[in-house]
């Protein structure tokens, strides 16, 4: 009766935060969990001797309760995920996790990201890792990690032998402990994904990373973006970046790439036989001189993703770009916003939509583009092609015309896969729109699949203001015009 009593209490826990009692796996991701949800749950420990994974991220609450759960540990000893991130953890919570890690051998995956008290505490928390430990998974984003955290790590890893993930990012004190955790990675030879997302990394950086990278046969993915004193790095280092067959995923974007880096990355990117994700934007420098870089992209036949947004391309680069483009016939997302130079010369890239049979991305915002180019994009909608196309940004394209987007949107409505669609202006801009919205709302009637429209900063005339109040009213409901709030136009 006791027993029935209590998995009764334990299953109206779980209801009321909108979740379900299971055996192996207890997500209570985001609930806004109190203390007292706290001691609830610990109560359901003893019942769930079968569980694998426990997930009490982004819960604000938890922070100086979590030894309610760490003393019970021993009860879920066959824990092999356990998910804490953004709990405002003290350094207490830190203090009794490490000493609860002893009782949970079979983990594979720890997650503390967006934790500030983990920075200055980490030898605390991951000290009780031994040889032989089984962690696959380990993320410590945004932790406040500082340079002595980041040597422990380095002198943690050779014990780590089964490690698959490792996420540092967002910690910008460890730059200066790369050489350890360089060191440190020359053992993880199970290694697939490695992000240093905003690390405070240098010009030595790279080289003391490329020194590791002949190790890490395994890896898939690299993420080493937004780190700016990166640029000029990759030089005289790039050489066993090159040694990394399986990578599938290379993030560069926003680390102030210089044209000798370029240079350098020109010989060894296309050897990247396996790369199907590849981020280079927000790296101005490369506008006018990576034109033998984009054009040896054609060297990777299966890319799906290619992004190049804001890099300050000129015309020979994105004639390269374009001309490489043709030879990529899995790409599914392709990013060109914010370079001018497409303005007026879309038509470079007509095969390339022609032959994109799997896109299902196209983002061209900002880019300069004339009535002409959106004519032309017209006109390959109206043939059949882009039919995968689900997300399309033309966005801050002040220079199209009327007749432009009105023969657009009579062609629009042929994207049946089409999900978003961004027209927006300027922030600084505001137009009238003209009668081509009529035209958008017959194709948006057509378009099984589309959930957002944006539209920002046009202005409609009143009865088209009315026409789309009658279309709220009247479609489904999970269409969603993002417009800011419709000012009124200048005329009836």
């Amino acid at each position: 009766m006791d027993l029935g009593s209590r998995m009764e209490k334990n299953e109206q826990f779980l209801q009321k935060l909108g979740k379900k009692a299971v055996d192996k796996c207890l997500d209570l991701n985001n609930c806004r969990l109190t203390t007292a949800d706290m001691r609830e749950m610990v109560a359901l420990l003893p019942f769930l001797p079968d569980l694998e994974e426990l997930d009490i991220s982004w819960n604000d609450f938890i922070g100086g309760t979590l030894h309610l759960i760490t003393q019970q540990m021993h009860l879920v000893s066959k824990l092999k995920i356990l998910r804490l991130g953004s709990c405002r953890l003290t350094t207490d919570d830190v203090r009794a996790l490490g000493d609860a890690i002893k009782v949970i051998p079979q983990l594979e995956e720890l997650n503390l990201s967006w934790n500030g008290k983990v920075g200055g505490n980490l030898p605390l928390l991951l000290q009780n890792f031994q040889e032989g430990s089984k962690i696959q998974t380990l993320e410590l984003v945004d932790c406040a990690l500082t340079s002595e955290d980041g040597a422990f790590v380095g002198r943690l890893l050779p014990v780590l032998q089964n490690l698959e993930v490792l996420d540092l990012s967002i910690n910008g004190n460890i730059g200066g402990s790369v050489n350890s955790i360089a060191q440190g990675l020359k053992s993880t030879s199970n290694l697939k994904v490695l992000k240093l997302h905003s690390c405070g990394l240098s010009q030595k950086s790279v080289k003391l990373l490329d020194a590791a990278f002949g190790q890490l046969g395994e890896l898939r993915k690299l993420d080493l973006s937004c780190n700016k004193e990166l640029g000029g790095g990759f030089e005289d280092s790039a050489a066993q970046l090159a040694t990394l067959e399986r990578l599938e995923a290379l993030d560069l974007h926003q680390c102030s790439l210089t044209e000798d880096d370029v240079v350098s990355l020109t010989q060894v990117i296309p050897l990247l036989s396996s790369l199907q994700e590849l981020d280079l934007s927000a790296n101005k420098k490369m506008g006018s001189s990576s034109e033998h870089l984009l054009s040896r992209l054609r060297f990777l036949p299966t890319l799906k993703s290619l992004l190049v947004n804001n890099c300050a391309l000129q015309s020979e680069t994105f004639s390269a770009l374009a001309e490489a483009s043709i030879h990529l016939p899995a790409l599914e997302i392709f990013d060109l916003s914010w370079n001018k130079c497409v303005g007026g010369n879309l038509s470079l890239l007509l095969e390339t939509l022609k032959l994109s049979t799997s896109l299902q991305v196209l983002r061209l915002s900002s880019c300069s583009l004339l009535t002409e180019d959106v004519a032309l994009l017209a006109s390959v909608i109206q043939t059949g092609h882009l039919a995968k196309l689900r997300k399309l940004d033309l966005s801050y394209n002040d220079s199209i015309c009327d007749a432009g987007w009105t023969i657009f949107c009579q062609n629009v409505w042929l994207l049946k896969e089409l999900t978003e669609l961004d027209i927006s202006l300027r922030p600084s801009t505001f137009r009238n729109c003209g009668q081509w919205f009529r035209h958008l709302l017959c194709a948006v009637t057509k378009l099984p699949e589309i959930t957002e429209i944006g539209m920002k900063r046009w202005l409609l005339p009143a009865s088209q203001e009315e026409e789309l109040e009658r279309f709220d009213q009247d479609s489904r409901s999970s269409i969603h015009f993002d417009h800011g709030g419709f000012q009124q136009a200048d005329f009836p």
